[in-house]
């Protein structure tokens, strides 16, 4: 009798969601006239439907692409975001701040990604921080951090709290976090994803469910669109962000242009939004690039991609090394906004003078930082002498 009774409860489950779905469907895929926008509780409601795989997987494809096409109101993204954030495994971390990074999930193409060795400069400079991200997503399919740290030797397949135990490290610092472990629920849509094509609403979202926080955290992110960045700290204020920066940066990742001016967005506590204008020469960066260009061969649709991540952990660990050039400018850029951000340094010029403090020895530091978390890559320049 319970064996009944329980396939009974399962399949009115099931006619539930099924029902539900379909009423969803309705509502957002009947025309650019005729849909009509969810609620919150009915987006959460159906992402969750999606995220716990109980929704028909044609559905979730049809759901997905439909809100993107009729273009998603804030309640609806924040109805998603909710249904993340009940699927992913937050930990608390003994931290009084932290910088959570979160560039283009898909990747790079049309330059290097500069912000995967953004988290250890910041350590060094007393600002604990950790990307997030997953190996591969499209539709751009780019070099992702991910890849690089990979290629740069470092383990991107950390628990959660393996990453929480790195970050109040103090000879550490920085992590990265994968969604493969963050939030498996949502990773495990990334093949359904490839198959829509076309960027959903998760892509706006997944950004934002940040999985280790601290007493404050404070979001940093990226932009292309104009209409995006008030979108992005309603909801980084709904997630639970001390403060956001909002910047548009190169491919829509939180490194700004090095030779053109650009801007972010930013709040903090219960603030209104600000906008500010960034100038690369007010950082003391000149720069003939916009961001660190592929080389010639590195360029050729024949070049693997692993080569490219290669060719870009190079430069990054050069850079940590001492290199001068644009990838360390660029790291320089970032780590300036982030102290004029969070009120350590006034400006950006003053921001750039406390990163070069003591000539090379903050970079010497945050090379260590760095190779504390090296396992040793024969084909990549070898430790420096501080951390032998």
């Amino acid at each position: 009798m319970t064996d009944i009774s329980q396939h009974a409860g399962s399949e009115q489950q099931m006619d539930l969601v099924a029902t539900d779905m379909r009423r969803f469907l309705q509502q957002v895929a009947t025309g650019p006239e005729l849909s009509k926008d969810l609620t919150l509780d009915e987006a959460r409601t159906a992402m969750e439907y999606i995220l716990e795989g109980r929704a028909d997987e044609v559905q979730a494809a049809v759901f997905l692409i439909a809100l993107r096409m009729k273009r998603e109101t804030l309640d609806e993204l924040l109805g998603v975001l909710q249904a993340l954030l009940g699927r992913t495994k937050h930990i608390e971390v003994d931290l009084p701040d932290l910088v959570d990074l979160a560039d283009p999930f898909d990747g790079y193409q049309r330059g290097m990604p500069i912000a995967p060795f953004l988290p250890p400069v910041l350590a060094a400079c007393g600002i604990p921080a950790v990307s997030n991200g997953v190996e591969s997503l499209g539709p751009k399919f780019g070099i992702t951090a991910s890849r690089v740290l990979a290629a740069a030797c470092c383990s991107v397949n950390l628990t959660t709290q393996a990453a929480a135990d790195q970050l109040t490290d103090p000879d550490i610092g920085w992590a990265y976090g994968d969604q493969r472990e963050s939030c498996p629920d949502l990773h495990r849509l990334l093949e359904l994803r490839r198959r829509i094509v076309k960027r959903p609403c998760l892509t706006t979202v997944e950004v934002l469910v940040g999985p280790l926080r601290a007493v404050r955290t404070h979001l940093m992110t990226g932009y292309v669109h104009k209409p995006y960045p008030p979108i992005y700290t309603a909801l980084a204020r709904a997630a639970g962000y001390a403060s956001a920066m909002v910047v548009r940066g190169v491919e829509g990742g939180v490194i700004p242009s090095l030779n053109q001016a650009s801007k972010y967005f930013s709040y903090h506590g219960d603030s209104k939004d600000r906008e500010f204008r960034l100038d690369p020469g007010a950082a003391g960066i000149q720069s003939a690039t916009r961001t660190v260009p592929w080389s010639e061969t590195e360029t050729l649709s024949t070049t693997a991609d692993s080569d490219r991540a290669r060719a870009c952990a190079e430069q990054g660990i050069g850079a940590l090394s001492g290199e001068a050039g644009p990838f360390r400018e660029g790291l320089v850029y970032g780590t300036a906004l982030c102290l004029t951000h969070l009120g350590r340094a006034a400006d950006l010029m003053s921001a750039r003078a406390a990163v070069s403090e003591s000539g090379s020895l903050r970079w010497l530091t945050a090379g260590c930082r760095f190779f504390r978390l090296w396992r040793g890559c024969s084909a990549l320049p070898k430790l420096p002498i501080c951390c032998t």
